[in-house]
């Protein structure tokens, strides 16, 4: 389905329906992956393994259990792995899997959009607060 699909879709009743039944297969799945942190963590793990710490110290403003719970699920839902590094003390490292990597076009992606669009996001907040809308 793409955001094609979707415009061509809902021109008809029927059409309608089966947009209504993809979003409702799509959104649980979106709920893994859009969430406050899930993006940052793929892209700081991307190019390498790292240990928590690591990746605690390149995302500014995350906390060590949002961090840890985000991890977590993460490794839960297959798209990073938790390594137990024989060291002294033990340590642990996450790797992104080729799941997780298949992520990376879509994050470039919707990232790129961001720094395109940052400027014009703020300049409509700012004129929504305003009351100028």
């Amino acid at each position: 389905m793409t955001s094609l699909d979707i415009r061509a879709d809902t021109c008809s009743a029927e059409s309608s329906a089966k947009v209504l039944s993809d979003m409702a297969q799509v959104r649980p799945m979106l709920e893994k992956i859009a969430d406050k942190w899930t993006i940052m963590i793929l892209t700081v793990i991307c190019p390498k393994p790292s240990r928590f710490n690591e990746i605690k110290r390149r995302l500014d403003g995350i906390t060590h259990k949002s961090l840890a719970d985000a991890l977590k699920r993460l490794e839960r839902n297959g798209l990073v792995t938790r390594t137990v590094l024989p060291t002294a003390p033990i340590g642990v490292e996450y790797a992104i899997t080729p799941l997780g990597h298949s992520l990376k076009q879509p994050f470039e992606a919707l990232c790129s959009w961001a720094l395109k669009n940052g400027g014009e996001l703020e300049a409509a907040c700012m004129r929504y607060d305003q009351g100028k809308h």
